[in-house]
C-alpha cells in the first residue's frame, strides 16, 4: 500500500514579470511655440492678409481668447514670428560653421544652412523674407532691426573672407550680400521637396557660381582685377 504524502504543498512562486521601460513622454510644446508654428504655416500658405486670428488659434489648438491673452493683434504675432526667425537663422548658421577656420568655407556652409532652413525648416524665415512688408509702418521698425542684425552677421562673414586675402581686393560687400541673398532666397519660391536637387546641393552649386564665376578661364579678361576695378569705377561714376 502506497504511503500518503502528508507534507504541505510548496508555495507557488509567481514568475517575475519583466520590467519594461515606459515610453518617454514627449515634451509639452509651449503655447507661444504652438501659436508661432501655426501662424508661420498659415502665413506661408495663405499670406498674412488672408489669415485670421481665429484660424491661427484653431491651428494652435486653443481658444481665440487664449491667443489674444498673449498677442494683442495679428501684427504682434507676425512681429514675434519674425524675431524668432532671425534668432533661429543665426543659430543654425553658427552651428553649421562650428569651429571652421577657413572664411571662404564659412560662407559656403552658412549659405547651405540658410537655404536648408528656408526650404525644409521653420516657416518663420520664409515669412520674414517675403511677408515683412505686410506689417504697418510703425511695427516694421522692430522687424527691420532684427533683419539688420542678420544682415550685419553676414556682412561680418563677408568682410572676414575679404580681409583674408583670398577674395578679390575690390569688392562691394553690400552688393555681394544683396546679390547672393536675392538669388538664394528666391529658391524657396520654386523649390519642391523630392525634386532632383536637395537644398544643400542647390546651395553648393550657387556658391560655386558666386565664388568662382560662370565664364570659362580662357574666355576671361587677362587681368580680372583691373577689369573689376574699371567696371566698379564706371558704376560709381554713374551713381553721381
Amino acid at each position: 500500500m502506497a504511503k500518503t504524502d502528508l507534507r504541505p504543498p510548496l508555495p507557488v512562486v509567481p514568475t517575475p514579470t519583466p520590467q519594461t521601460t515606459p515610453p518617454p513622454v514627449p515634451p509639452v510644446e509651449d503655447a507661444d511655440e504652438r501659436i508661432l508654428r501655426a501662424a508661420g504655416r498659415l502665413f506661408r500658405e495663405k499670406g498674412f492678409a488672408a489669415t485670421t486670428v481665429r484660424e491661427i488659434a484653431a491651428a494652435a489648438n486653443m481658444l481665440p481668447g487664449s491667443l489674444h491673452y498673449r498677442y494683442a493683434s495679428k501684427d504682434d504675432v507676425l512681429l514675434a514670428l519674425m524675431n524668432r526667425a532671425v534668432r533661429r537663422a543665426m543659430q543654425v548658421v553658427r552651428q553649421a560653421i562650428g569651429e571652421v577656420k577657413d572664411p571662404i568655407e564659412k560662407i559656403r556652409l552658412g549659405l547651405r544652412a540658410h537655404l536648408e532652413l528656408l526650404c525644409n525648416g521653420d516657416d518663420s524665415l520664409y515669412v520674414l523674407l517675403f511677408d515683412w512688408r505686410s506689417l504697418p509702418v510703425g511695427a516694421r521698425e522692430g522687424v527691420e532691426r532684427e533683419r539688420g542684425k542678420y544682415e550685419a552677421f553676414w556682412d561680418g562673414l563677408l568682410y572676414e573672407a575679404h580681409g583674408s586675402g583670398r577674395a578679390r581686393p575690390i569688392l562691394d560687400i553690400e552688393l555681394v550680400r544683396h546679390f547672393g541673398f536675392g538669388a538664394i532666397n528666391w529658391v524657396a519660391t520654386w523649390y519642391r521637396p523630392g525634386g532632383d536637387r536637395t537644398p544643400g546641393q542647390i546651395a553648393d552649386t550657387f556658391f560655386s557660381y558666386l565664388a568662382y564665376g560662370l565664364v570659362h578661364e580662357p574666355a576671361r579678361p587677362a587681368d580680372l582685377n583691373t577689369h573689376f576695378a574699371a567696371l566698379m569705377a564706371a558704376s560709381f561714376k554713374g551713381r553721381g
